[in-house]
């Protein structure tokens, strides 16, 4: 199993999450709205969150667990999406799920997910 935790501009999300629609076999995501900063600092963001001095930058936090097979389509998925050719379209990170557990029924594995 994948954990898949991508970071894309806001006003990208929408067309993330229909194009992930369509990936068969794809059991769900998160997402979270977040701030932050990359290697520019903020620094010439049209959309950045002043705070204390710091600046931070909007962006979408997708996150999604699934079978091996899938992480692939899913990944050039979001990067093909979520792309715009600018600085600053985000980050995908891919890493190893050792087990999933459902709390309403008890299933282990990838039938978890």
């Amino acid at each position: 199993m994948k954990h898949i935790i991508s970071y894309i501009k806001p006003h990208k999300l929408t067309k993330v999450t229909l194009a992930l629609h369509k990936v068969e076999g794809l059991t769900g995501m998160s997402v979270l709205d977040v701030r932050g900063f990359g290697r520019t600092k903020a620094k010439d963001e049209p959309h950045r969150i002043v705070e204390d001095l710091v600046d931070y930058v909007p962006h979408a936090k997708i996150e999604i667990f699934c079978k091996d097979d899938l992480a692939e389509e899913i990944v050039n998925t979001i990067q093909t999406e979520a792309h715009t050719g600018l600085r600053g379209d985000g980050k995908i990170y891919i890493s190893t799920v050792d087990d999933a557990i459902r709390i309403s029924t008890g299933e282990k594995g990838e039938p978890a997910i």
